[in-house]
């Protein structure tokens, strides 16, 4: 074999080479980005279900102890979700109470608190009765109703943004790309583990009452 076959042999296979790095190194960029995107998703709409449960807090609908509740626990979910804490729950549990800016608790373990919400306001929607006296009053029903479809839009982001992280870990521990390190200095994405199981007495968006047997999606 001459000395020009060789060299046209091993250039085809270094392309070749190169070719599959490329193509590894841009599907582990975007499987990145997938996991990104799907957990600024899912920010959103764990701040979005905080949200209406403090209007729901604050809205004098539910018995006192279940306001300051659901308050306390919303609250709390909103300032590991934003810089600042929101006016309405600001004025629910006073200036004096609230941490600078909310932002001290931006390090608390996001799970445990979006959990602890999750816990308290099935607490609070444990009665069929005082779910149906909520939905007899029209700002009642139209909370409830956001509730329900935040908290729809919390599970669906939730398993979205966990599958996006598995399939990242899963090309990132490929022989492979840890022997060439091609996920570079990027940090292994987390899935973020919590409690959203559904409320027994919150009825599915879209249904007015009754309730609803499900498991939280894995």
């Amino acid at each position: 074999m001459r000395w020009s076959e060789i060299t046209v042999y091993v250039t085809i296979v270094v392309a070749l080479a190169l070719w599959w790095v490329w193509v590894a190194a841009s599907r582990l960029d975007r499987l990145h980005r997938k996991v990104t995107s799907s957990r600024a998703v899912l920010d959103a709409q764990l701040v979005r279900r905080a949200t209406v449960a403090a209007e729901l807090a604050t809205s004098g609908l539910l018995d006192p102890v279940s306001s300051v509740l659901v308050g306390e626990a919303a609250w709390a979910a909103l300032s590991t979700g934003t810089n600042e804490l929101p006016a309405d729950l600001l004025a629910l549990v006073g200036p004096d109470d609230a941490p600078p800016g909310g932002a001290a608790l931006l390090a608390v373990d996001r799970g445990r608190i979006e959990s602890e919400l999750s816990a308290t306001l099935r607490e609070a929607l444990d009665d069929a009765d005082e779910v149906a006296s909520l939905r007899a009053d029209p700002a009642g029903a139209e909370l409830v109703d956001l509730l329900s479809s935040s908290w729809y839009r919390v599970q669906l982001a939730r398993r979205f943004s966990n599958e996006a992280v598995v399939q990242t870990l899963r090309a990132r521990r490929g022989p492979l790309v840890r022997l060439l390190r091609l996920a570079g200095h990027a940090p292994e994405p987390q899935s973020l583990e919590l409690d959203d199981a559904w409320p027994e007495n919150l009825g599915r968006p879209g249904t007015r009452s009754g309730p609803v047997e499900t498991s939280p999606p894995r």
